[in-house]
């Protein structure tokens, strides 16, 4: 069962970010804290919003955090799928192709045309589940990020 996240759901959603964290080999990046995720997805503006995948007990097994861009050449918006995580003893029991067609199914509804993420490029479990989907790499463009230092320093000048 797929559903959207609600207040209650933030400290699991925030230990299922850091399990993913984890996975990535990259848990010492995460900064976030719970407070952080219940003012980005709950707050007077939310910024972002999330779904909860359940098991047949209705215990929360995976989640999908996204917001929505948007496309200059399309004219529409689109939603960008920052993290869809499923607990590794809840993985081949459907909860992440869900969790994706419920993303899709909001898209269609709302005639949005571009459903879109990233994936680390050692990562093969994942980019193969996502081929499997339909899904295909946009090998022709390349991630920019400025953070941290380079950031502030741009950011006076």
């Amino acid at each position: 069962m797929i559903r959207a996240a609600v207040p209650a759901d933030v400290p699991v959603i925030h230990a299922m970010i850091r399990d993913l964290a984890e996975y990535e080999k990259a848990l010492h990046e995460v900064r976030a804290t719970e407070e952080h995720l219940r003012e980005a997805l709950f707050g007077e503006r939310p910024a972002a919003y999330a779904h909860i995948a359940q098991d047949e007990s209705g215990e929360p097994v995976g989640f999908a955090l996204w917001f929505l861009n948007f496309s200059t050449w399309r004219g529409v918006h689109g939603i960008y799928l920052e993290d869809l995580y499923v607990r590794p003893e809840a993985r081949g029991g459907g909860h992440g192709k869900a969790l994706l067609r419920e993303l899709a199914r909001i898209c269609v509804e709302r005639g949005y045309e571009r459903l879109e993420w990233s994936v680390l490029d050692w990562n093969t479990p994942s980019i193969n589940f996502y081929k499997s989907l339909g899904a295909r790499p946009q090998d022709e463009w390349t991630v920019y990020r400025l953070t941290d230092e380079a950031l502030a320093e741009l950011g006076r000048s």
